[in-house]
């Protein structure tokens, strides 16, 4: 081979590896692996799927297009793969002295498809054509099994979404919730539910990192979120720790950590920043007056409250600060229906990023100081 078919060839071999690369990051390894060719789709198949839900007038008619635009993303995947898997070998079949490029690309897609209508006498050309069709084999079998764990996640999470809706209302709120479980007599035995919401947040730290393309699966109904789901259990927890004076299930503060570890890992795959180590008067997006109203709502519906207002509302910041850029970042990003508290809250996030941002941490205190005073990288004193 000349240089410039050496070239040729290292540079399909390049962009055939990558795109196989994408896809085995995207469908075997089981963390959030962040692939540029991945990413371009979704957020190129986003910005065309919000385009026209803007479009739309009523909620429920921008919720229909927006529930098409995760499955038919998933579903180009593939074809994106075999796109540059063909168009990587037939630099390589080109380079190979496969002359005109159209019969190169013609072998290609030939061999990656295994329908074998154009052959080659060259024992290398062979070869890559035998590479090529048991990667197009390997694609078929990633397909086949990647489609059914998406769906068997997607399930397990809007099964416990489904039965939210029996103890919370629709949308779900935190009051409904409680005063619900006082009128049943069981709002000092709620320990078995909180426990089913912990193992439900592990389930989704655990899937929606794996495939983050779940986040955007949205529920059978428009109503529905798994978003808002996680928001209203978080702050029935959280308010049943600050608010409510019945004994306590120690499930409670378990349930709330990982819920909030859960929904932070997500958070980070999409580059929603938050501060890892808040502190209690950190400030929330729910406002104190809007607590104060669900207090005064609790204590009318006869729910035993504290008597200390104020106290009530220290207490539960301190713990929803655990959780509140992130829970108001991934309802803004997912489009999520109306909720209390998640997506009725003012966010940056609008869209997915094109390119992947570090996160920006805050620094630690010390550290802090020493800026100020002008040490520190980027500062000269």
């Amino acid at each position: 081979m000349s240089f410039a078919e050496t070239v040729v060839f290292a540079v399909g071999a390049l962009i055939a590896v990558g795109t196989l690369l994408a896809a085995i990051q995207t469908v075997v390894v089981p963390r959030a692996e962040r692939s540029l060719l991945i990413r371009f789709v979704y957020v190129g198949m986003r910005h065309l799927f919000s385009l026209v839900a803007r479009r739309r007038k009523s909620y429920e008619a921008k919720d229909a297009v927006l529930a098409r635009y995760a499955p038919t993303t998933l579903m180009l995947l593939p074809m994106v793969w075999a796109t540059g898997v063909i168009y990587g070998f037939s630099m390589m079949f080109w380079a190979l002295d496969v002359r005109p490029y159209r019969e190169a690309l013609v072998l290609s897609g030939s061999s990656l498809t295994t329908l074998g209508f154009r052959d080659t006498e060259d024992l290398v050309s062979l070869v890559l054509s035998i590479g090529e069709a048991l990667i197009g084999l390997g694609i078929v079998a990633l397909l086949i099994s990647f489609l059914p764990l998406m769906y068997m996640a997607f399930s397990a999470r809007e099964s416990a979404v489904a039965r939210l809706e029996i103890r919370a209302g629709t949308p779900p709120t935190p009051e409904a919730m409680i005063i619900l479980a006082h009128e049943t007599g069981g709002l000092e035995n709620m320990g078995e539910t909180w426990t089913e919401w912990e193992h439900w947040f592990i389930h989704i730290e655990e899937t929606h990192q794996t495939y983050p393309a779940l986040a955007f699966f949205r529920s059978v109904r428009s109503d529905r979120s798994w978003v808002v789901a996680a928001g209203c259990i978080l702050d029935t927890a959280a308010i049943m720790l600050s608010t409510v004076a019945v004994p306590h299930s120690p499930a409670t503060p378990f349930m709330i950590r990982a819920g909030y570890v859960a929904l932070r890992n997500i958070a980070d795959f999409f580059a929603i920043e938050y501060d890892p180590d808040p502190k209690d008067i950190s400030p929330i997006t729910v406002r104190r007056h809007e607590f104060y109203d669900t207090y005064e709502a609790l204590r009318s519906a006869g729910v035993p409250v504290v008597e200390d207002r104020e106290r009530a509302w220290l207490g539960f910041a301190g713990w929803r600060v655990n959780y509140d850029n992130c829970l108001v970042g991934l309802a803004s990003i997912t489009s999520a229906p109306p909720g209390k508290w998640s997506t009725d809250r003012p966010s940056p996030y609008h869209r997915l990023p094109l390119f992947y941002r570090p996160l920006r941490r805050p620094l630690p205190p010390l550290l802090r100081q020493l800026r100020r005073r002008g040490f520190g990288p980027g500062r000269r004193k």
